[in-house]
């Protein structure tokens, strides 16, 4: 784990978690690019890779709805507006980074969101989501193993055909 990227990570939330908020007040004054620049400018000296964290702010935003479909039937008894924002925002970069950040690998990605959690969270949002992230993992390694049998079905198939 690079303490860069976990600082980066830090800042991502942050952003996300003012974006929210100003979201639900219908505030619109500052605009997400605006706050990412101020509090990256706030870590500058110390942050390397400012492309990592624009790339996981910008995702996060721009797939936020795909995101919230995902988590919403892994939480069925915790509608997704009525899980606390730190949470809430927590869980969307760690299933952005699930879903969307090849280079992310998945136990990193929980690991990641599951320090953060400890950090800014309520006292049980580590385990929350801990266990949302790692249902989310397993439903995507099922249908990804379920896709690749499909695919060697039809193979099979195709060979047979031609045979």
């Amino acid at each position: 784990m690079s303490a860069n990227r976990h600082l980066g990570r830090i800042v991502a939330l942050q952003t996300l978690y003012e974006e929210d908020f100003r979201r639900e007040l219908s505030d619109a004054s500052f605009g997400l690019s605006s706050v990412l620049t101020r509090n990256i400018g706030r870590y500058e000296a110390t942050i390397d890779d400012k492309k990592f964290i624009e790339q996981l702010v910008e995702g996060v935003n721009l797939h936020q709805a795909n995101i919230d479909d995902v988590i919403r039937p892994v939480a069925p008894e915790w509608p997704i507006e009525q899980i606390a924002r730190m949470d809430r925002v927590i869980l969307r970069i760690g299933v952005y980074e699930l879903m969307f950040e090849d280079g992310v690998p998945p136990k990193v990605a929980i690991n990641e969101a599951v320090e953060l959690a400890k950090a800014f969270g309520g006292e049980n949002s580590s385990k929350f989501v801990n266990g949302v992230l790692g249902t989310v993992l397993r439903n995507m390694e099922t249908t990804t193993r379920a896709a690749q049998g499909k695919k060697t079905k039809a193979k099979a198939k195709t060979t047979k055909t031609k045979k």
